[in-house]
């Protein structure tokens, strides 16, 4: 349920409504623009009497919501949603965000050749991860606490910000020291403590789509976040598992407008782990803006050949600082900019 307050409605009449859903058993969301305030009803509303609210001052509408995810729902928020890295970076405006890095932290060295090259090319964001969940117990797993060292320094000293992903609900407060974005991977989309821990938390989580998750179940997973207290979600195509086997996964640039029409968050396109080909990234990375996405995360490594993780899917800086021309040009066309 949405209750839609009108214009001129007061901090006090609002939270006379706060009030009486409380005493309900029920939760108020607010959402504020230069319009208006709307509140998301959470809780089972079933009992709540629509003409009851109706009746209170400046109450303009009371609308039941069909959709299940009711924070994530672009009705919450019409207008869209920011969020906010710190540094004077923000996900979900008009200028597009990269972000950039190795797939996995290997050492003070690369990391900081990595991030002195992409922060040159115009990027905001180093990515690298220190956990590494593997398909293979064999591969390499990533240098835990020290990667994120590493990453954090490097980062520091070239004026970026970090975004690492966390593995499950005991490492938030760990990874939480060293980053600015916490990322959840595909694996753990639905890994529900993890994601009722983050809604604790109060640092912003980049959410990336499960390897088979319908977008109603990939906002849903958001919905846990945003229902535990923190709406500083950014939700990441990373491509879908499929029958065609001749890209790593299947990169659904459709569901960047469908999720513009379906809910207010950020959406950021991961094109190296969509395609798994280097050849594929920069025309997917292209796409995507085209498409509408707020940001890019994209493997860049100095030596592909050498990495430890997922170099196959990793470009060059001379790469990624052309796809940054090309970004350049493209942005415009769609009305924005690349940020940088």
């Amino acid at each position: 349920m949405l209750i839609v307050m009108n214009e001129t409605a007061g901090q006090a009449q609002i939270q006379k409504v706060m009030d009486l859903l409380k005493r309900r058993g029920l939760e108020g969301r607010r959402s504020t623009d230069l319009a208006r305030t709307v509140i998301a009803v959470t809780g089972e509303t079933g009992s709540l009497d629509p003409r009851e609210l109706r009746a209170m001052d400046a109450v303009q509408e009371v609308v039941r919501i069909s959709e299940p995810y009711r924070l994530a729902g672009r009705s919450f928020r019409p207008d869209g949603t920011e969020v906010d890295l710190g540094g004077g970076v923000s996900i979900g405006g008009k200028a597009i965000v990269l972000m950039a890095g190795p797939c996995a932290v290997e050492g003070p060295e690369q990391i900081e050749r990595i991030a002195g090259a992409i922060a040159r090319c115009g990027a905001w964001v180093l990515r690298g991860g220190a956990f590494k969940p593997r398909t293979s117990p064999y591969s390499f797993q990533g240098l835990g606490e020290e990667g994120l060292r590493l990453l954090r320094d490097a980062a520091g000293r070239h004026r970026l910000r970090v975004v690492s992903e966390v593995m499950d609900a005991g490492q938030v407060g760990l990874v939480s020291e060293y980053v600015d974005l916490l990322q959840v991977g595909t694996r753990n989309m639905q890994n529900f403590s993890l994601l009722k821990e983050l809604g604790r938390c109060r640092l912003p989580v980049l959410l990336k789509r499960g390897l088979s998750a319908t977008l109603e179940e990939w906002l849903l997973a958001a919905e846990y976040i945003m229902a535990g207290g923190n709406e500083k979600v950014v939700l990441c195509e990373r491509g879908i598992r499929t029958f065609d086997n001749a890209t790593r996964n299947t990169l659904d640039l459709a569901a960047v407008p469908a999720l513009r029409k379906m809910s207010h968050l950020p959406v950021v396109v991961d094109p190296s782990h969509g395609t798994g080909q280097r050849d594929g990234v920069v025309p997917m990375a292209r796409a995507a803006v085209a498409a509408g996405a707020d940001g890019l995360l994209i493997e860049v490594h100095d030596a592909p050949e050498m990495a430890l993780s997922d170099g196959a899917q990793s470009i060059t800086p001379e790469q990624f600082s052309e796809l940054v021309r090309q970004l350049r040009v493209i942005a415009p066309a769609v009305g924005r900019t690349v940020a940088g």
